[in-house]
């Protein structure tokens, strides 16, 4: 046992059970064989060991933990620390120790080995301790130090990595996760939220922690890395934890900050970037697509729709989303790119998700893609309109224009030019999509103008496989290059002249009282060719002249008789159709 001053036995216990000691301070090194010669007078004192790294040392005052082997010179084992599984605990300099221990242990640093020979009049003199140390005795102690402390040491920082951009450090009652190796000062470790593979999740500041953790914490940035060592009156003081940590001891926390944020919170929104002009911004109700990268507070990324190569669409301020996001969104131009701090409740809770820890704050890097409300209409700007445009584009015309078709962001989709071709179409017959038909509506030959189409006017939710997403804005610059005027509506085929009246005797040629699909094609198309009659232009005309047989032959045997044959009589005669 440790020599102390009194003269009778005293108990000298160690406070609590020091746990997870390593072995090599478990094993102390033997003695060498060969010694300097002592005197006998003084303490003698040989560091065995001293470490690398020694930023304190012990001094009148301080508190210690130290492990000891207590020998006579001829090797006798009187006492030992290690025997109890306990350190030695006890004030230097105040008395609590024998004259020569409280002389042999200052100047110590923490995790040095000492021999140490102390005379009997610094001992326990020719009195001795009954049954264990005889008068006069020469005592030999192995002492390893374990830890140190002083009652008027506070929590002690030292950063190590800082990051920097620092916009936001730990204040009281914020809410942080952090990863932390625990180890006492010899370096033995006694607990690690690495190993357990989970953040520590915590309050600061409200008494969730101890005193010095508390304390220690505040003013981290998300990033940083520091190390807090506290001293046991702000820790786990004289008792202990009643497991790893026993009492006395004064702790190091290697702490890496990860997430910060404070329930009073709201989403913060930094726009990186805005385009200009920007004409409409985002509103409840509207449906957007765009793309992010989902990242935590720390730089993992838990999701992103760039690695999915689709974006991701959905109605804002809907609930379809979470709220912060459902916030965040809002206010937002096409084209635009910004960043989405959302804290965990109004994010994914304490729950978290997936990839998504609890009480985790969230970071989204959006960018715009495109949006739209349900309730819109095909947007229309006329870039050019030539002085003589009397004519304009109605339904039944055949139109023939150029194109450049793209999405809201410049996405170029097709275009007419590379093609080398026109597109032609026959307008208001759902030969292209709704918002094509109404966009080309009431334009003039040589007019250029861009048409905006929303989704439900183009190609929806489903768009079109590998060349249209689906919900997608579409962009037309147009330019009108011929028109054909159509037929009135109805008609598929009109005479330019009266018709004659006697036309089933000018159809049937040979007299027959029959007309069969040939004869009346030939003549058709030869009324077409002289300018007689016309066909509706833009559909396939031999579809059309079939249509009309088929519609006089009313008893489907393949021939038109005379009683069969009958003109469409609703309209003028300038526009009677078979």
């Amino acid at each position: 046992m440790p020599p102390r001053r009194r003269r009778q036995r005293r108990c000298c216990w160690p406070l609590l059970a020091a746990l997870l000691v390593s072995c090599v301070a478990c094993q102390a090194p033997p003695v060498p064989a060969a010694e300097p010669q002592w005197d006998g007078k003084d303490v003698f004192v040989r560091r065995s060991y001293v470490p690398e790294q020694c930023p304190r040392v012990v001094r009148s005052g301080d508190f210690v933990r130290y492990h000891y082997h207590g020998t006579f010179p001829d090797g006798r084992k009187f006492d030992s620390s290690y025997d109890r599984g306990s350190t030695f605990n006890v004030f230097v300099g105040k008395g609590q120790l024998i004259a020569g221990m409280d002389t042999a242990l200052v100047g110590m640093c923490v995790n040095e080995r000492r021999l140490v020979k102390i005379p009997p009049h610094l001992g326990y003199g020719s009195e001795g301790v009954s049954g264990v140390i005889p008068a006069n005795s020469v005592l030999h102690f192995d002492v390893l130090l374990i830890d140190i402390w002083n009652t008027e040491d506070q929590i002690q920082i030292q950063t190590y990595y800082k990051p920097g951009n620092c916009t936001r450090t730990i204040q009281v009652s914020d809410f942080v996760r952090y990863h932390y190796n625990g180890t006492f000062l010899d370096g033995t470790l006694f607990d690690s939220s690495h190993n357990r593979m989970r953040t520590y999740d915590t309050y600061v500041g409200i008494g969730w922690l101890i005193p010095g953790m508390d304390k220690g914490l505040l003013g981290m940035c998300v990033g940083e890395k520091r190390i807090i060592t506290v001293p046991p009156f702000l820790a786990y003081g004289e008792d202990g934890d009643g497991k790893e940590i026993p009492g006395q001891a004064s702790l190091v926390f290697d702490v890496a900050l990860l997430d910060l944020h404070n329930p009073k919170d709201g989403i913060s929104v930094e726009k990186q970037y805005v385009p200009e002009p920007c004409e409409r911004t985002s509103q409840v109700g509207d449906f957007l697509r765009y793309h992010y990268n989902g990242t935590l507070l720390d730089g993992t990324l838990f999701d992103s729709s760039y690695s999915r190569n689709h974006t991701y669409d959905t109605y804002i301020g809907k609930n379809y989303i979470i709220a912060g996001m459902d916030e965040g969104l809002l206010g937002v131009c096409i084209g635009e790119k910004r960043r989405i701090t959302i804290p965990p409740h109004l994010g994914y809770g304490e729950e978290g998700t997936g990839k998504i820890p609890g009480s985790a704050v969230l970071v989204f890097d959006i960018h715009v893609i495109d949006f739209h409300n349900p309730s819109d209409s095909v947007a229309i700007t006329t870039h050019y309109k030539p002085s003589n445009c009397s004519i304009l584009s109605k339904k039944g015309d055949y139109l023939k224009y150029h194109y450049n078709a793209s999405l809201l962001d410049g996405t170029v989709l097709e275009s007419t030019f590379n093609l080398g071709k026109t597109y032609n179409t026959v307008l208001g017959f759902g030969q292209v999509v709704l918002g094509m038909d109404m966009g080309l509506t009431d334009m003039c030959v040589g007019e250029r103008r861009t048409v905006i189409i929303p989704p439900h006017f183009g190609y929806g939710e489903t768009g079109v496989e590998g060349e249209v997403p689906g919900s997608a804005v579409l962009v037309f610059d147009i330019e009108l290059l011929d028109l054909v005027a159509g037929l009135p509506e109805g008609y598929m085929f009109i005479w330019h002249d009266d018709v004659s009246p006697n036309l089933f005797e000018e159809i049937d040629k040979d007299n027959n009282g029959e007309v069969l699909l040939q004869e009346f094609s030939d003549y058709i198309h030869e009324q077409v060719n002289s300018g007689k009659g016309k066909l509706a232009p833009g559909f396939d005309s031999e579809k059309i002249v079939k249509n009309m047989f088929s519609n006089q032959d009313r008893n489907g045997d393949g021939k038109i008789t005379a009683e069969e044959f009958k003109l469409k009589d609703q309209e003028s005669k300038g526009h009677d159709e078979l």
